[in-house]
Parts: structure tokens; C-alpha cells; sequence
């Protein structure tokens, strides 16, 4: 057999072999889960992995699309993701990697960060990045994948969790036109709309599915995965966590897990009653929510440990009264912990004025970063940990203004991180701003310290402490 008929019927053996190709060309053997959508490969059309985070999915995408560029000849394929930076730092970065461990690939292919092309054919034979903009329309997204025509085709959808169905409408239309075609996709199942949850629910007869998960007990793993992180993220956070199920399961949340809590868990906040000491322990904190406009109350809600008690409702208070009303329910109640809402400076003032009463209010950003990387901002932290607090056996004084604030928000992810609806959005909802809702988050802002020698809420008057540390360990 000749030098040229050996290096034929190799790539013949890679075209229906890839997980032979990654072995051969990258001198790695792939994981269980890997080499199942590889060997699928060649015999389906459209494949989709819905994955939980880190199990190396983007991997498997650049070895396919290595693979087809490889063993087809004059292949064609386009590459996007869910943003222009996403998939120039994962899909575009790992074709990369692998291109540099495969003398192979040195040596057939040029690299540019538009383009990948064969040097023998340029302009017959590459790997397209395409891209498409957030405030893209439907006719826009739809065009991303456009302009290919070819005997051999493929494109592959990175991230696709939070992909437009538009985007793949140019794709589907081009199998029906090739010798062979191809549709990849990728991603984790944040969305209950979009590419991926069509692929693996709407449209599931279309495509071949694959599940990859990181539960530590199943033995169908991921072994990328680490079992002590999900095992971890399990403890902290429970088995049907919308996070835990996203990202450790790689499964999507049921649609009631839109909502950020029901209204029976509410209901039973409303019933329980805690004795003094259930929570004389505990901190006293208050979270108060400036009023934005005209129409909003601002409102502040005390709680102490397990127990939280009846907010105060004010209207039409300048900086100076809203401070001075604060201060003496602050004397009243002898808080240990004073968090404000500091978004877009509504409560600049009143945090201004109530230093100058030589009070320490702690001003808190609903758009600043999270404790948590679970979560996208920290109004997104708040709101999930009082919902958390709620479901954990916390008691609520009956507010029909707090329990439509709860019950009406709900959330969405965002990459991988939980974010919830806009406030304005809320409020169109629900008829009026949630300030109720806002107050009570505020509540969890930071862990809150007890000073030695207090007790509940108002059992002690007035005491002014200066050095409050909302960061100190409780």
C-alpha cells in the first residue's frame, strides 16, 4: 500500500471513527460521555448536549468540527455562541488549543480570529465565527448562520442554553440542500425557551440528545466534575435547588421554579409564632427601601433571627424626615444592623443624614456583586436567601403587600447565574412598586453580629454603636 492510499484510508477510518481521530491526531482518550457523542457523530444529523457546568462539552465541540474539516472534503462550517466574547474565549480559544497539540493541523490549517481555513483551499474549505447582537431582531438573528453553501456542511451552536431559535432557522434550512450536513449544539439548560430546550424537549424526535451530569451518584458522571464540589453544592443548597438542578444535574428547572416562591410557603411564614427566646440570640436588623417616586412607600422591616415583625410604612418623606423617623425607631428598637437601599442614589440622602444623627446605616447596591457566584447581582442574593428563609422555617407577620412582592417575582439565569425580572417589571405586575419586598431582602444584605447584653426588638432603648462591622463574623 502506498504512502498516499495509507493517509486515504486513515481518514476514511476517522470519518466514521472520530473517537479514533482524537486518539490518533490529539493522543487522548476521551471520557465515556465524550465518546458516545462522537461515535453519533456520523449518523446523525443534528446532535445536543445538555450539560451541567464544567464537563468539558466545548471540548467535544472543537474535536467534531476538527474532525468534519479533516475527512470531508471542501467542508464549509460556521461557529457561533450566545455572544461575540463568549465564543472567542471558549469555542474559538479550545480550536486553538487542540489545533497546537497536532503537528496535523499545523501544518493543513491556518488560524485567524475570524476565520480557520485550509491552506490548499481557502476560501472552499473553513470554520466561520459568526456572531450576533443582544439587541439583535428575529430577521437578524436568523441571518447569523447564513451565506454557507456546500456538498458538506456543519455549524455548531455553543452555549445554546440562551440561544434564539431564529438563530438556527438558516442552519436547518441548509440540510435540506447538502450532501451531508451537520447541526452541533452545547449548552446548560438555564432556559425554558430558546435552541437547546427545542432540541431536547419540543423537537426531541429531531435530534439525538445526550444528558451529561455531575450527580455524584450516578455512575454515568461526568468525571470532570468534581464529586466533593457537588456533593457540597447539594448540601448547601438541596437536590431541587434551580441552581443545583442548572448546573451540578445539568437538568432544566420545572416551570413552577419560575417563580421565585408559592404562595402556600408564604402562607405557612404567616402561621408560625416563635417565642422570645427562638430568637433573642439572633441579631436585630432592619432593611429599608427608599421610595423611588412619588407613588412608592418607603418602608422599613425589622427581623431577629427566625422572626420578622411588621414593617413601617412612610410617604412623602424628604431625606432629613425619612432620616430622623428612621432614627428613632432605630432608638426604639435597638438595631444591630441598618441596610438601605443605595440603588441609583435614592438613599444617598437618607444614609447622609442618618450619619449626622452619628447613626451607621449600611448602603447596599442591588446592582453590586454578589457574595455568591450563584447569582448574577445582589438583589438576586437577597431575595433568593429570604426565600431560603422562608422555606427554612422563618416567620412572617401577614403583609398582603409582601407576599405579592414574593410571590410575583420571578427569576432567569443568566449564563449560569440567577437573575430575577426587573423591578419595574414587578411593579406592572402587581400594581404597585414591591418596596415591601425589597425592604425584607434587604434584611439578608450581610451577616449582622448581636451586641453582648441585648435582647428582642424594643425590649432596650436606644444605644448608639459607631464601629459596626457588617462583615464580621457572627
Amino acid at each position: 500500500m502506498t504512502q498516499l492510499s495509507e493517509a486515504g484510508a486513515k481518514i476514511l477510518e476517522w470519518r466514521d471513527r472520530p473517537c479514533q481521530f482524537v486518539e490518533d491526531v490529539f493522543g487522548v482518550t476521551p471520557d465515556p460521555w465524550q465518546a458516545d457523542v462522537l461515535d453519533a457523530f456520523p449518523h446523525h444529523e443534528r446532535l445536543a448536549m445538555k450539560a451541567c457546568k464544567g464537563p468539558g462539552k466545548t471540548t467535544v465541540e472543537a474535536w467534531l468540527l476538527w474532525n468534519f474539516m479533516v475527512t470531508r472534503p471542501r467542508p464549509k462550517c460556521a461557529a457561533t455562541s450566545i455572544s461575540r466574547d463568549n465564543l472567542r474565549d471558549n469555542l474559538w480559544a479550545e480550536l486553538a488549543k487542540w489545533q497546537g497539540r497536532s503537528p496535523l493541523l499545523q501544518a493543513c490549517f491556518d488560524y485567524s480570529q475570524q476565520q480557520i481555513s485550509n491552506r490548499v483551499a481557502p476560501g472552499e474549505s473553513f470554520i466561520s465565527a459568526r456572531s450576533f447582537s443582544r439587541t439583535a431582531t428575529k430577521d437578524e438573528q436568523s441571518k447569523t448562520l447564513a451565506g454557507l453553501h456546500a456538498d458538506y456542511i456543519m455549524f455548531v451552536v455553543d452555549e445554546s442554553g440562551a440561544v434564539p431559535n431564529a438563530v438556527m432557522a438558516t442552519a436547518d434550512a441548509a440540510l435540506s440542500s447538502c450532501v451531508e450536513g451537520h447541526i452541533v449544539q452545547a449548552g446548560n439548560p438555564t432556559d425554558l425557551m430558546g435552541a437547546l430546550y427545542t432540541a431536547c424537549v419540543l423537537n426531541a424526535g429531531l435530534w439525538w440528545t445526550i444528558s451529561i451530569t455531575g450527580d455524584p451518584d450516578d455512575p454515568k458522571r461526568s468525571p470532570r466534575v468534581r464529586v466533593d464540589w457537588a456533593r457540597e453544592q447539594i448540601a448547601m443548597y438541596g437536590r431541587d435547588n434551580p441552581w443545583v438542578l442548572v448546573n451540578v444535574f445539568g437538568q432544566f428547572p420545572p416551570a413552577a421554579f419560575n417563580t421565585l416562591i408559592g404562595p402556600d410557603e408564604v402562607e405557612a411564614a404567616y402561621a408560625r409564632v416563635y417565642r422570645e427566646p427562638d430568637f433573642s440570640h439572633a441579631a436585630r436588623v432592619a432593611g429599608v427601601d427608599v421610595a423611588r417616586y412619588g407613588d412608592d412607600a418607603s418602608v422599613l422591616f425589622p427581623r431577629q433571627g427566625i422572626q420578622a415583625f411588621n414593617p413601617i410604612v412612610w410617604r412623602n418623606l424628604n431625606s432629613v424626615q425619612g432620616a430622623g423617623a428612621i432614627s428613632r425607631v432605630w432608638v426604639d428598637r435597638d438595631f444591630d444592623a441598618c441596610f438601605i437601599d443605595d440603588t441609583g442614589g435614592y438613599g444617598a440622602g437618607w444614609i447622609d443624614q442618618l450619619r449626622l444623627l452619628n447613626r451607621t446605616p449600611i448602603g447596599v447596591g442591588f446592582a453590586s456583586k454578589p457574595s455568591d457566584p450563584r447569582y448574577e447581582n445582589k438583589r438576586a442574593e437577597m431575595y433568593f436567601e429570604a426565600a431560603e428563609w422562608i422555606k427554612g422555617g422563618g416567620a412572617l407577620p401577614k403583609c398582603p403587600e409582601l407576599m405579592a412582592a414574593l410571590t410575583q417575582t420571578t427569576y432567569t439565569f443568566k449564563g449560569d447565574r440567577l437573575l430575577l425580572e426587573p423591578k419595574d417589571a414587578v411593579k406592572a405586575k402587581i400594581g404597585y412598586s414591591p418596596d415591601h419586598g425589597d425592604a425584607f431582602a434587604l434584611t439578608f444584605a450581610h451577616p449582622a453580629q448581636r451586641r453582648a447584653g441585648t435582647g428582642v426588638i424594643g425590649s432596650m432603648p436606644g444605644r448608639v454603636q459607631v464601629d459596626y462591622d457588617p462583615h464580621a463574623d457572627a
